[in-house]
């Protein structure tokens, strides 16, 4: 592989024309791409690997006795559905119950109803009145009414079970209109928020002395709030992490030309990766749009360090641009390779997760690894060998980390005199900490990638307030055909599964066929009253109870706190449903929704985690035992592979966070970094080990900077030495451009960038402290044999 390595170098140095115009139409084809990539392409670009089959969460099929037909055929109908709607307008104010106040209302839903785009409204005066003769009632009184007929029509409200907890908070101060959308009308992004917000302050504004709060949120308000969020984000933080990292890679260097040189590897794996993720249709995933830029911009930076470390050295050696280019390839290039080649295993593992956006992330980060490292290797040779590179070596041995590496030298051999005792403890400690991390809980909310200020998520947030929860999940009740519609057992299983849930405090408001019996004129338990239901509206009824199907559902309401808050509480629920089960044989109760959903199938992003760590993991040390042609350093490779990775998780579960999404994310991408340090040092390891016989990639280099040596202590100190610098520059620079994200309104962005820095830190110290521990303590190399070596 070493001499593979040796004709590329040879071949890109020899044929620099060549190559310079390959880069040179591929970045031209990725403009395109940028620009317009179904102009080349007009259908796209269909991907294998790319799932379009069916949804992967499969509803499990009920018992045959339960799934039998309908008894009759099934009334056209159409349910009311007091929680329906592709935007809530959330209405806040203390006068819903004045005359002024009731008439502001009215001329504001009457406004959104004239917008082209909106095709029905429902809000509080359109619930349907609980009365035996079904007769339409509004809710709110006339302008002309009475304060006593207004107090009255308030407590109306209070005591109405569609109203009160689903369209008009329990303190009536908060008023939700649910707004079904015409899509067929709707020309822009801002008709689905902005214009229905506008709008309805236009009107309350016409009525002095009314204060009345509008905000906009709901499903579709969401979604386009993060699609918005990711685009502003796109460039900002780029922006900020490129400025930042090319500042203190200059500090560092003490040289413009090495740091523009270094910079434009990972700025063209960059561009070269969005090229290519516009044509295949990846652009709009969430972390692509941020994370991987960000992410390619670190790892091509970090390879490309440890090119430029390497030229920058033989330049200062008196080689000239185009053999100091060469050699650098030979001796950096198998390294950069093995780090591209491991990160790509790392990110690759996560094909086998189970959520969709997680495999696409993974995608986009394989090929934007491989993208990078063919910048790295290209670019930086040949921009070294231009006359931009003739003064490339300037500020040499003159930097921070150089001036100071050895100061930083004495930590060797602090370790080299205690290795047994740090191999132990690294061990201890990997294992323990991984333990550690194997207790955290899986999370996801409905805001996690959310701006916590963006309205959308702050009206959001009022109403889990207000509400007890925006998101509604159900109790879905099925009866044997041997009982009757009007049998007063359904009312009894459904008023228990009720009460049960209403015990649960972080449960909200739950909507039944009892709550509307018990809403009907007259006393009794809801068992013996259950003729009363066909004096109601048949939407009304139907909502929640459909005779010919033998079934029946408990809406209830669910606050944004995370599927590991409420997996206690589904869990109980579940629980009491068996109970009743057994009580009642009769009859089926399942607990579903899309939250509920969430939570049966969160363990998969366990078990995605486990599979994408373990897997990349065992192909990582087949990687690089195979290369070194050593199984002891493969399995000594593992532990400062590992021991960030579980640090990090040790620390997420000592602070209370649990793992989500953007954790399994996060987990599988701080592998595929951790362990490029590990393979720099490694490398350098080998090729002084065996510098003695000439059979390393910089045998002859080696020995005229009187790198020579067998010892194996001594080695270690040489890698360190040779390395060293790259690696904390590397880091330092990795630090600084993941922080960047911190600054990211998303949380998701915020999480990533966090666990992002304390896995590379704690890298670092694995790499300068156990890795040279484990080293002395569990390696001993042998020198090969020259006729061996050179067969």
């Amino acid at each position: 592989m070493l001499n593979q390595f040796g004709r590329l170098a040879d071949w890109i140095i020899d044929h620099r024309r060549v190559t310079s115009l390959f880069l040179v139409i591929w970045t031209a084809l990725m403009a395109v791409g940028h620009y317009d990539p179904y102009w080349l392409f007009p259908e796209g670009i269909p991907l294998p690997f790319v799932s379009t089959g069916q949804n992967d969460e499969q509803e499990s099929a009920r018992d045959s006795e339960f799934a039998a037909p309908p008894d009759k055929p099934v009334p056209r109908v159409s349910p009311i559905r007091v929680a329906a709607g592709d935007v809530i307008v959330v209405a806040q104010s203390d006068s819903f119950f004045t005359p002024s106040g009731a008439e502001a209302m009215r001329a504001v839903v009457q406004a959104l109803e004239e917008l082209d785009h909106v095709d029905r409204i429902l809000w509080m005066d359109q619930a349907p009145m609980m009365n035996v003769f079904g007769l339409p009632e509004p809710i709110l009184p006339g302008r002309n009414a009475s304060a006593v007929r207004f107090a009255a029509a308030k407590q109306r409200a209070l005591d109405h079970p569609l109203v009160v907890g689903q369209l008009l908070s329990p303190d009536a101060k908060t008023m939700l209109l649910m707004v079904s959308i015409d899509w067929l009308f709707v020309a822009t992004d801002e008709d689905c928020t902005d214009l229905l917000r506008d709008t309805a302050n236009a009107v309350a504004a016409d009525f002095p002395g009314i204060e009345i709060d509008f905000s906009v949120t709901g499903e579709v308000p969401i979604r386009l709030s993060r699609a918005a969020s990711n685009r502003d984000n796109e460039f900002k933080y780029q922006a900020i992490g490129y400025s930042i990292a090319l500042v203190i890679a200059f500090i560092l260097f003490r040289g413009l030309s090495a740091v523009v040189i270094v910079a434009m590897a990972p700025a063209f794996g960059v561009f070269w990766t969005l090229g290519v993720l516009h044509f295949i249709g990846f652009d709009d995933n969430p972390f692509n749009s941020v994370i991987v830029p960000v992410l390619l911009c670190m790892v091509g930076f970090t390879d490309g360090v440890h090119m430029m470390v390497q030229i920058r050295r033989h330049r200062a050696a008196g080689l000239s641009a185009a053999d100091a280019a060469r050699q650098s390839i030979r001796e950096v290039g198998l390294a950069c390779w093995l780090t591209s080649l491991t990160t790509a295993i790392g990110f690759g593992s996560l094909a086998l997760a189970h959520h969709e956006l997680v495999r696409e992330f993974g995608y986009c980060c394989v090929i934007g690894v491989l993208l990078t490292f063919i910048s790295v290797i290209t670019v930086i040779p040949l921009a070294c060998a231009t006359r931009l590179g003739e003064r490339v070596a300037t500020g040499y041995g003159k930097n921070l980390v150089d001036q100071n590496l050895s100061r930083v030298a004495v930590v060797i051999d602090f370790v080299l005199a205690r290795s047994r005792l740090l191999s132990v403890v690294a061990i201890a400690a990997t294992l323990l900490l991984g333990l550690v991390t194997l207790q955290l809980r899986p999370d996801e909310r409905l805001t996690s990638n959310l701006a916590s200020a963006s309205e959308p998520a702050a009206a959001l947030a009022h109403i889990d307030k207000a509400f007890g929860g925006m998101e509604t999940s159900r109790i879905e009740i099925q009866w044997h055909p041997d009982i009757e519609p009007t049998d007063g057992e359904i009312a009894t299983v459904i008023g228990q599964a009720d009460a049960f849930l209403r015990s649960e405090s972080l449960i909200g408001h739950p909507l039944s066929i009892c709550e509307l019996i018990n809403a009907l004129p007259g006393e009794g338990d809801p068992s013996t009253r259950m003729s009363l239901l066909d004096l109601l509206p048949p939407p009304l009824k139907r909502a929640y109870m459909v005779p010919e199907t033998r079934s029946a559902k408990i809406d209830f309401r669910l606050q944004d706190l995370g599927i590991a808050t409420y997996g206690p509480v589904f869990e109980r629920i579940e629980t009491e449903l068996q109970r009743i089960e057994e009580e009642h044989p009769k009859f089926r109760l399942e607990l579903s929704g899309g939250a509920v959903r969430r939570w049966k199938n969160l363990y998969q992003i366990v078990l995605d985690l486990a599979y994408s760590l373990g897997t990349a993991s065992v192909v990582i040390f087949v990687v690089l035992a195979f290369v070194y042609r050593s199984l002891r350093l493969g399995l000594i490779s593992i532990v400062p592979n590992l021991f960030p990775l579980a640090t990090t998780g040790g620390l997420l579960w000592m602070v209370g966070q649990n793992l989500e999404i953007v954790s399994v994310c996060a987990f599988t991408v701080c592998l595929g970094i951790a362990v490029d340090d590990t393979i720099h040092f490694l490398t350098r390891y080998r090729e002084e080990i065996n510098a003695d016989t000439g059979s390393g990639p910089s045998g002859e280099i080696t020995r005229r900077l009187g790198a020579e040596t067998q010892d194996r202590q001594e080695a270690i100190r040489r890698a360190f030495v040779g390395v060293g610098t790259a690696l904390i520059m590397t880091t330092v620079v990795l630090i600084i451009g993941f922080s960047t994200a911190l600054l990211s309104d998303a949380r998701d962005h915020r999480i990533f960038a966090t666990m992002g820095i304390l896995t590379i830190g704690s890298a670092l110290f694995a790499d300068l402290v156990f890795l040279p521990a484990l080293l002395n303590w569990g390696d001993s190399p042998r020198p090969q044999d020259p006729e061996r070596s050179h067969g």
